[in-house]
């Protein structure tokens, strides 16, 4: 293992910014990615499903790694480099190739999609990648877009692998998996919140941290919230949480990232709301709702 990393604080899966003739814009993504680390973001994610990582093709993904460990390296930030795929062999290939950025700290690797292996087989999966892996790895796991759900049980026993140090829970809801592996983690395994709108109560409950869209945008009251709850200033969290979880439901209103691009486009940080087939801009309607719910954030922390 290339080096220790320890999932915490909150981290900026950034948006692939594309200009007007379809080509990423690398300068309005370093403008991000500045711009969220200055504001209090713990690192970014690169290649995430914000980043609509599996529209961009192999010269294009490597731009934007190199883009975002530039600004990771420069800031002494923690980068984090998704990979995934179908089959074992081939997230192994790319997870090797990241022994050659000595900026990326970890990898965001998914549960395969689609294969539907066994529990069993999961655990096989991750102990395979971790084995090899100059990176440290945090599972993804994202179960409404896998179709793989893991019970507590199992996301210990991966919890327990040399080499894995983390999950970004995504289930759609606190449940009770979320609760009952909170409530006994294997030692040096941390869980990070992966649906935005229930990053505070999972905060709440232990969570080191999180993997949130939406905190491209209100970045400093993310960050603020994960502090509170981890220095007990409980009914500040709470209440920040609850605007915060307003927010993050109209972001979602539409496929991500859409309408969060609408609201980056809107406020001149990205140079277009473009997104790659299949995907499609998002509505104005929804956009405005983000925005309005944004600006009644601001004014009430004002």
């Amino acid at each position: 293992m290339a080096q220790d990393f320890t999932p915490y604080g909150i981290h900026v899966p950034l948006v692939t910014p594309f200009a007007p003739d379809g080509r990423p814009d690398l300068d309005a993504l370093e403008g991000l990615a500045r711009a969220v680390l200055d504001d209090g973001a713990t690192g970014l994610v690169a290649l995430g499903t914000t980043g609509e990582a599996g529209a961009l093709d192999a010269d294009e993904r490597r731009a934007v790694v190199d883009t975002c460990a530039r600004v990771c390296r420069e800031r002494d930030a923690q980068l984090v480099v998704g990979a995934g795929g179908g089959g074992t062999e081939a997230v192994a290939r790319e997870l090797a190739a990241l022994g050659h950025r000595p900026e990326a700290r970890a990898a965001l690797v998914t549960v395969p999609a689609f294969v539907r292996p066994s529990p069993t087989g999961v655990v096989a999966h991750f102990a395979r990648l971790a084995e090899d892996s100059p990176v440290p790895l945090v599972v993804y796991h994202i179960p409404y877009r896998t179709g793989r759900t893991l019970d507590a049980a199992t996301l210990r026993e991966i919890g327990r692998l040399p080499g894995v140090v983390g999950v970004k829970y995504a289930t759609g809801a606190v449940d009770q998996d979320a609760v009952t592996l909170l409530g006994d983690l294997p030692p040096d395994f941390a869980v990070l919140a992966g649906d935005d709108v229930f990053a505070s109560p999972l905060l709440a409950l232990g969570a080191t941290g999180g993997i949130l869209a939406s905190a491209h945008l209100a970045t400093a009251r993310f960050a603020e919230l994960a502090t509170a709850w981890h220095t007990g200033a409980a009914a500040r969290a709470r209440a920040l949480g609850h605007r915060l979880a307003r927010l993050s439901t109209l972001l979602f209103a539409e496929p991500n990232p859409t309408v969060l691009k609408g609201v980056l486009h809107a406020q001149g940080r990205i140079p277009t709301p473009h997104v790659r087939l299949p995907l499609l801009p998002a509505t104005e309607n929804s956009v405005e709702a983000a925005l309005k719910a944004l600006r009644e954030l601001e004014s009430s922390d004002a």
